[in-house]
C-alpha cells in the first residue's frame, strides 16, 4: 500500500508488528473500541490510516485475513505504541460473524462495506443489537431513508446512535447548510428553502470501484427529497439546478441526501431542502432527462432487470480500485449552501471548500468515530451530523481537516 499525504497527521510512532499475526483478545467491555469493517476496500484504506494517525487503535475488519494481516503490518509503524492496529475476519454473508465484531455498546462500528443497499444491512443491524454507536460511508439514498426511517425505531429501542452518510456526501451539505441557516437567522429573516449543491474541483478527478458500484445500485431506485414539510419520493435526478462555484454557473442533480432528514430538525420553518450532486458537469440536464427515460423504461416488466444488469456490467467487478494519489491531491470537495424565504428572496450563501472526496471521507469517518468514543450524543435514534455533536464541534473538526468557508 502507498502511504497517502492527508490533510492532518494526527500521531506517528513505531511499534513491533510480530504480534499481529493473529486477532488479540478483545478488550474489556468498559474501554470503547473502533471497529473499521471493510478495511481493505479503497476506501477503507484511507480511513484505517486515517484512524492509526488520530491513535485510535481500530479493529480491522474484513473477509481476507491475509489482506488484513498485511495492512495491520503496513499501518503499525505510523501508529502510537499504545495504540497498534488489530484485525477481526468477518462477513457480510454471515451475520453471527459481523455480530462477533462487537463487545457492548461502548464500541463504536465504521462501515465502509458496499453498495450499503445491497449489503450494508448486516454491520447496522449488528451496531444496533449491541446498543453501539454506527458511523457508515454511503452515498446511497435508499439506504440513507432506511436508516431514518426503519432502522432509527429499532435503535430507539436498544440506544444505538446511527450516524450515516458521514462522508464526503453528505457531511460538507449539513454543515454549509446549518450554517447558512444561521446567517439567515442572524439577519432576522425566516428561512422556508435551502438548497444544498455537492461538487468536486480540479480537472482529473477518479471515482472508486465503490462508488461506481453504489451508484449503480440506486440509479432506478426510487430517491426522495424534503418537500412542503415532508419527505416526498421521486426518482433519482428528477431535476436540476444551477448553482454559483467560484464565479462559475455549475449544474446539480437532485439526489436523496441526509440533510433532508437532518437541516430541519434544526429550524423548524424550513418546508424544502434541496440536495444536488454536481459530478455530471455540462452533461447534467443530459444526465437528468435519461434517467426520467430509465426510470419510466423500468415499470416495464422484463426491463427493469436488463437495465440493472447493464448498470452493473457498467459500473464493474474490480474491487479496491481508486484515484492514484496524484489525482487525490489534484482535487478538491466543495459544497454550497443557500437559503431562501418564502417568497423565493435569496437569504445566504455558504460555500465550504476542502480536500478530495475520498480523503475528506475517510478523515471525517475517522473524527466521527472519536468522537463517538469521547463525547456525549444522544443515544436511541437517528443523527445528522450536527444534532449528534453540535455545531461548534462539527465546525471546529472540518477545520481541522481543512473543509472551512471561502468568500462568496
Amino acid at each position: 500500500m502507498r502511504w497517502l499525504v492527508t490533510p492532518k497527521v494526527y500521531a506517528t510512532g513505531g511499534v513491533a508488528c510480530s504480534s499481529m499475526t493473529s486477532p488479540p483478545a478483545p478488550r474489556p467491555p468498559s474501554t470503547g473500541r473502533v471497529v473499521l469493517f471493510g478495511a481493505t476496500g479503497y476506501t477503507g484504506r484511507l480511513t484505517a490510516e486515517a484512524m492509526v494517525r488520530a491513535g485510535l487503535a481500530p479493529v480491522l475488519a474484513g473477509r481476507s485475513a491475509a489482506k488484513l494481516t498485511a495492512l495491520v503490518a503496513e499501518l503499525a509503524p505510523y501508529a502510537p505504541l499504545s495504540a497498534a492496529p488489530t484485525w477481526q475476519v468477518a462477513d457480510v454473508s454471515d451475520q453471527q460473524s459481523v455480530d462477533a465484531l462487537l463487545v457492548g455498546p461502548q464500541d463504536v462500528f465504521v462501515s465502509t462495506v458496499g453498495p450499503f443497499t445491497q449489503l450494508g444491512a448486516p454491520a447496522i443491524t449488528a451496531a444496533i443489537r449491541a446498543g453501539a454507536s454506527y458511523v457508515d460511508s454511503t452515498g446511497e439514498s435508499p439506504f440513507i431513508r432506511d436508516v431514518f426511517k426503519k432502522y432509527r425505531a429499532q435503535a430507539a429501542v436498544t440506544g444505538a446512535r446511527l450516524l450515516t452518510a458521514f462522508g464526503y456526501d453528505f457531511v460538507p451539505g449539513n454543515l454549509a447548510g446549518a450554517l447558512a441557516l444561521q446567517e439567515a437567522r442572524a439577519k432576522g429573516a425566516v428561512p422556508t428553502r435551502v438548497e444544498i449543491g455537492y461538487f468536486v474541483g480540479g480537472d482529473s478527478f477518479g471515482m472508486s470501484s465503490g462508488t461506481k458500484a453504489s451508484a449503480a445500485s440506486i440509479m432506478l431506485a426510487p430517491s426522495f427529497a424534503f418537500s412542503r414539510g415532508r419527505i416526498n419520493t421521486e426518482r433519482t435526478a428528477r431535476s436540476t439546478s444551477t448553482f454559483q462555484v467560484d464565479g462559475k454557473a455549475l449544474d446539480g442533480l437532485s439526489v436523496g441526501g441526509s440533510e433532508h432528514f437532518a437541516l430541519p430538525r434544526l429550524d423548524q420553518s424550513l418546508q424544502d431542502v434541496g440536495v444536488y450532486l454536481g459530478w455530471a458537469g455540462k452533461a447534467t440536464k443530459a444526465a437528468s432527462a435519461a434517467s426520467g427515460v430509465m426510470s419510466a423504461a423500468a415499470r416495464i416488466p422484463g426491463l427493469a432487470n436488463l437495465l440493472a444488469k447493464g448498470l452493473k456490467a457498467a459500473a464493474g467487478d474490480t474491487t479496491g480500485q481508486g484515484p492514484t494519489p496524484r489525482q487525490l491531491s489534484a482535487t478538491t470537495s466543495i459544497a454550497v449552501a443557500r437559503t431562501f424565504d418564502g417568497v423565493g428572496r435569496s437569504l445566504s450563501s455558504v460555500q465550504l471548500t476542502g480536500p478530495s472526496p475520498y480523503l475528506l471521507t475517510a478523515e471525517l469517518l475517522a473524527w466521527a468515530a472519536a468522537m463517538c468514543l469521547v463525547h456525549p450524543t444522544p443515544t436511541g435514534g437517528a443523527f445528522g451530523p450536527v444534532d449528534a455533536f453540535g455545531l461548534d464541534n462539527l465546525v471546529q473538526g472540518c477545520a481541522d481537516m481543512g473543509l472551512a468557508p471561502v468568500a462568496t
